[in-house]
């Protein structure tokens, strides 16, 4: 063999060498990077929300070991409980308890067997739950011992249930948008945790059915110190301001026209400008005066009854839905919304949701519509005859139906002459849901408990990217080919070898 075929020998040696490094090398990063591709198994959390009127369970879910990647908490599933809220239940507490079963047996068969016991449970009571408490505390904790034991039956990580604040209303409504919209951390692809830079914090209008909360971080400090919230989220501060108005959600607020409407007319047959025109509702005084929203007088007889005939008279509904308010009370002035309260000009964007989402949308005015818009608009609806109303919605619940000129109505006059939105109307997104999942305290409640979001800066994402893996095996696999071309031109070229 001479010197040139040795010399050929060694070179193809240490190409094929190279060759089958580059294989096993390619072989290496293909298995990691299909260890990294496996899912890497959901965890799953749920949280009772029992309002005024009903009760809904969430199901959330998101990847084991990302709890603080924004944005990887998905909904799963949302289930209505039938019936009233718990609050209803003060006469049969354990009523209250039987009621969640089918939805506790709905989550049961979503969630995996083996993750059902490392999966927190929560139920967070709101506005009908604090009514309750003020009436009859003793039917309120019978109330949320029946509905515990209920729970405790199934194999989840029960956490327990309370009734929340209507400062914890409001300020988890707030963190649920803004982490739905990632206005606080972002998840780059260069492996690193960002603070949005000019990133829109909104604010949260949410309107119950007992209560109504407003949270959106002010200009300048509060100067009511007490009406501020301060949250310090993945390194950064924020000061929020919120508010929860009790007895000014949807169905008190409905409640409390009629008992207006009843003072000031004691007969048994009452106008109703914001009913519409033929449309009647006869009602107990007992059921009338039955909320402690609504003063009552010295003396009635509870099974008298009270009809209201709808008139259909949207100015006089105006009229009428201001007298719930009090406009001129003011310890801060002009920084004062309604019944005294202090509020610093609303700033920044809004998204109003729960009611506030189901009356605008309804009127086809989401997720947003000019002024003169919504106040034709309205005005259009509550001069229709109930005849009329119920033949273009044949469809729609009467229930529902009946209030939503009233409700349109109401909403307009906190939004503009409460909250002071008349010259940034146009600020406000009547929304249900954000990134796929529904809106409202629930998620923030849950992402606070369970510590999904860090209070400080997460540290940046360790390992290499989809990209650079892909980059890898690209230049692998060339290297692969090359070494394989070299040994085959070496054959080719010295046909003594």
């Amino acid at each position: 063999m001479g010197k040139l075929a040795i010399k050929q020998t060694l070179v193809a040696a240490l190409v094929a060498a190279v060759g089958c490094v580059s294989i096993i090398a390619l072989i290496l990063t293909l298995a990691q990077h299909h260890k990294a591709d496996l899912p890497p198994g959901f965890q799953y959390g749920m949280v009772f929300d029992a309002g005024s009127t009903h009760t809904a369970l969430f199901l959330y879910q998101w990847p084991g070991g990302k709890e603080n990647n924004t944005g990887v908490v998905s909904q799963v599933l949302v289930c209505h409980v039938d019936g009233p809220g718990i609050s209803s239940y003060g006469p049969d507490p354990p009523g209250a308890g039987r009621s969640l079963t089918p939805c506790l047996d709905v989550a049961g068969d979503a969630v995996p067997p083996g993750q059902r016991g490392a999966t927190p449970v929560y139920l967070g009571a709101t506005a009908g739950m604090r009514l309750l408490a003020l009436q009859n505390a003793t039917r309120s904790s019978q109330v949320l011992e029946e509905v515990a034991k209920t729970i405790q039956r199934y194999p989840f990580d029960f956490r327990g249930a309370r009734i929340l604040s209507g400062t914890e209303e409001g300020a988890y409504g707030w963190i649920t948008i803004n982490y739905l919209l990632e206005g606080f951390i972002k998840f780059s692809f260069q492996g690193k945790w960002l603070h949005p830079a000019g990133a829109e914090i909104l604010g949260a209008l949410d309107m119950g059915g007992a209560s109504t909360q407003i949270a959106f971080r002010p200009r300048e400090p509060a100067q009511e110190p007490e009406s501020a919230v301060r949250f310090r989220l993945y390194g950064f501060d924020y000061d929020v301001y919120t508010h929860s108005y009790l007895c000014y959600g949807k169905e008190q607020a409905m409640k409390r026209l009629q008992a207006e409407l009843r003072q000031a007319n004691f007969s048994q047959r009452i106008n109703h400008p914001c009913y519409h025109m033929g449309f009647e509702l006869t009602v107990t005084l007992g059921d009338l005066y039955a909320s402690p929203c609504i003063r009552k007088p010295a003396q009635f007889d509870p099974a008298a009854n009270v009809t209201f005939f709808g008139s259909g008279d949207p100015q006089r509904c105006l009229a009428l839905v201001r007298k719930i308010f009090n406009f001129t009370e003011c310890r801060f002035p002009p920084n004062c919304a309604f019944n005294g309260v202090y509020q610093p000009a609303v700033n920044g964007y809004f998204f109003a949701f729960s009611a506030y989402f189901y009356t605008f949308n309804f009127l086809g005015l989401a997720p947003r519509a000019p002024l003169d818009r919504v106040n034709s608009t309205i005005d259009a609806f509550c001069r229709k005859s109930w005849k009329t109303v119920k033949a273009e919605h044949p469809k729609e619940k009467e229930n529902y139906l009946q209030d939503y000129c009233a409700s349109a109505v109401y909403m307009t006059t906190i939004l503009l002459e409460g909250y002071r939105f008349n010259e940034s109307w146009d600020n406000i997104y009547f929304q249900k849901k954000a990134a796929d999942t529904d809106i409202g305290w629930t998620l923030g409640y849950m992402l606070n408990l369970t510590n999904l979001m860090s209070r400080e800066t997460p540290p940046a994402v360790t390992g290499v990217l989809a990209e650079q893996w892909a980059a890898g095996i690209f230049f692998i696999s060339f290297a692969v080919f090359l070494s394989f071309l070299i040994l085959i031109l070496l054959f080719s070229w010295n046909p003594d070898y």
